[in-house]
């Protein structure tokens, strides 16, 4: 059970280095790393990626792996070969296991750099997302937030029903 201690919030600028890194804030690291020192970096939408402690994202992708090789064993997907090379190709492409280094920095491995879109020296933004880390190329931030900002009431109050 997550408590409200356990919720990754917070906004910060930061500014992507010439290798590649960027220096999570300190509060957030605490956080995602209480269980387990081990994250997965995830292409979640253009311009953002996400950290997760490997102990929560290893279930998700897990489920969604059983479902597909169980579909698959049934018969059940023989005619959408297509779709499920495409799922294939997303579920392979679409994270990564990274290590954190001293003072909770990241480097941005090959692939998903591009997926981001920040050049070196440029600015990102570190986003808590209640259970993981995004890191998001500031103009993808403002679409987004832009977007979803007037549901954010009805969104609050889908979850607290």
């Amino acid at each position: 059970m997550t408590t409200e201690s356990d919720l990754l919030l917070g906004e910060f600028s930061r500014t992507l280095d010439e290798r590649y890194r960027i220096g999570l804030p300190s509060e957030l690291v605490e956080t995602l790393v209480a269980q387990g020192q081990e994250v997965v970096l995830a292409k979640e939408r253009a311009g953002c990626l996400s950290l997760w402690n490997a102990v929560v994202w290893k279930p998700r992708i897990d489920a969604a792996v059983d479902v597909l090789r169980s579909k698959l064993a049934a018969g059940v997907l023989a005619q959408r070969v297509d779709q499920v090379q495409g799922v294939g190709r997303l579920l392979s492409t679409r994270h990564r296991t990274i290590s954190l280094a001293g003072r909770g920095r990241v480097v941005v491995p090959d692939g998903f750099r591009e997926f981001l879109g920040v050049d070196p020296g440029g600015d990102l933004l570190v986003v808590g997302a209640a259970v993981c880390i995004e890191l998001w190329n500031p103009n993808s931030w403002s679409d987004f937030i832009t977007n979803e900002m007037p549901d954010f009431r009805r969104q609050i109050d889908e979850l607290t029903v």
